[in-house]
């Protein structure tokens, strides 16, 4: 027995219709069971339930054992005082507030019917998957229901992406330009340097990506500089030492710190090397003046990709690494890696943008991210070989949300497919 299938008891009203009462014999009816509380305090808020004859509006607990009232401590926390109604699989102890008053409690394993519980054992217990739990019923889900829940699973996404958005505005002080070139940099630096590359791009001071980015050579010398690739290089070919000594000059010009450590090159595609990202985002700074409002605007893959769609400079033609010469190619940022980008930076900014100021563009983003093609990974591959292939952005996204966060955790009766599952003949 789990908790989880306690909640989804209570959550989805199984024991309408059933004559309930207390461990103390009083006669229960639940009016509404609440609010499910995904943080800290009660479980549920704002449920009514009567209790012999007596309305009472509060919060509802959920436990396997009466007695994890005590074994986590809810006696000593006043978040604890609302509560009307403990519900536990198995009551094996009275449980009192702060003042004293003992809780009512409802036990479970008396109204729950077999045959919920052997539907819950074949589904998420007795398996062993290669990939998610109900992989073995996935495909008997009708596709209106999925493409139902795809669009709240991925505003869900987006919520979540908003939350690192919107910590950067704070620490930047409300400088969108500032957001927008931290969150560019992360996804420049791909996923083996992202989290480098945002450390780095965090650390310089935008004003200075301003003043500096009418001249290109004097912005690739700051990002070379200042994302690690200017102190350790081997070098003494004419653009390098250009560089280097420009970047002698920013750095006692602005009293700069550059990172540490270094990107990594090891295991990347020449195309996705730190240098060709870095001379690819200097010359996009470059091109581009007024970078934000331009993109906060569009809303077509064209008009973003006309803004974004920029070479490396002219040494990079015939260079993947500093002082080594290779065949000479112009290094323009593809359409799949702008798609990449317009998922991963650019929805997630307009997104708490539109939060920010109080408006809703919800259906214009969910508008943009349907015209983009499906990313390509193992998640998504997998969940193809169980159900319809997955077409765009929108719902490739929506299935790697659906995965990190209820599949992979475990948290299938939190999840609309688990619960539509369980739900079916019960």
């Amino acid at each position: 027995m789990k908790e989880d299938l306690l909640h989804f008891i209570w959550r989805c009203n199984k024991l309408q219709g059933r004559l309930l009462t207390t461990t103390t014999s009083q006669n229960i009816v639940v009016k509404n069971p609440g609010t499910l509380n995904r943080y800290a305090g009660p479980d549920f808020f704002n449920a009514l339930v009567e209790v012999n004859g007596q309305l009472w509006a509060g919060n509802v607990e959920i436990h396997l054992k009466s007695s994890d009232w005590y074994a986590h401590h809810h006696e000593l926390d006043s978040n604890y005082d609302n509560v009307v109604l403990h519900v536990v699989w198995e009551d094996d102890i009275s449980v009192f507030r702060q003042d004293g008053t003992q809780i009512p409690t409802l036990e479970l394993k008396t109204y729950v019917p077999a045959s919920l519980l052997q539907r819950y054992q074949r589904l998420f217990q007795h398996y062993n998957p290669a990939f998610i739990k109900c992989e073995k019923d996935y495909a008997t889900i009708d596709t209106i229901f999925l493409t139902g829940i795809q669009e709240r699973l991925y505003l869900e996404r987006l919520e979540q992406k908003s939350k690192l958005v919107l910590n950067l505005l704070h620490q930047t002080k409300n400088d969108w330009e500032a957001v927008l070139f931290q969150l560019l940099a992360k996804n420049f630096g791909t996923k083996l340097n992202g989290d480098m590359f945002l450390q780095a791009a965090s650390l310089l001071p935008y004003n200075i990506i301003r003043k500096e980015r009418s001249d290109l050579l004097a912005l690739e010398s700051l990002l070379f500089g200042q994302f690690g690739l200017m102190e350790t290089m081997d070098c003494s070919d004419a653009y390098y030492m250009q560089l280097k000594s420009q970047h002698q000059y920013l750095l006692q010009k602005y009293s700069l710190e550059p990172v540490k450590k270094g990107p990594e090159f090891f295991g990347l595609r020449p195309a996705n090397f730190p240098t060709i990202r870095i001379s690819q985002l200097a010359n996009l700074y470059s091109i581009h003046q007024n970078l934000f409002s331009g993109l906060i605007v569009a809303n077509e893959f064209k008009l973003i990709r006309k803004q974004l769609k920029v070479p490396t400079s002219k040494y990079w033609r015939t260079h993947y690494t500093f002082g080594k010469v290779s065949k000479e190619r112009t290094k323009t940022l593809s359409d799949k890696f702008i798609e990449l980008l317009i998922i991963n930076t650019l929805i997630p900014l307009k997104f708490a943008y539109s939060k920010w100021r109080g408006l809703d563009w919800s259906d214009d983003l969910l508008q943009l991210i349907s015209t983009i093609k499906a990313e390509r990974n193992s998640i998504i591959t997998n969940f193809d070989l169980l159900g319809p292939p997955t077409k765009s952005a929108l719902e490739s996204q929506a299935k790697i949300q659906l995965y990190t966060q209820y599949c992979s955790k475990n948290k299938c009766l939190h999840c609309a497919i688990g619960t539509r599952l369980l739900n079916r003949n019960t």
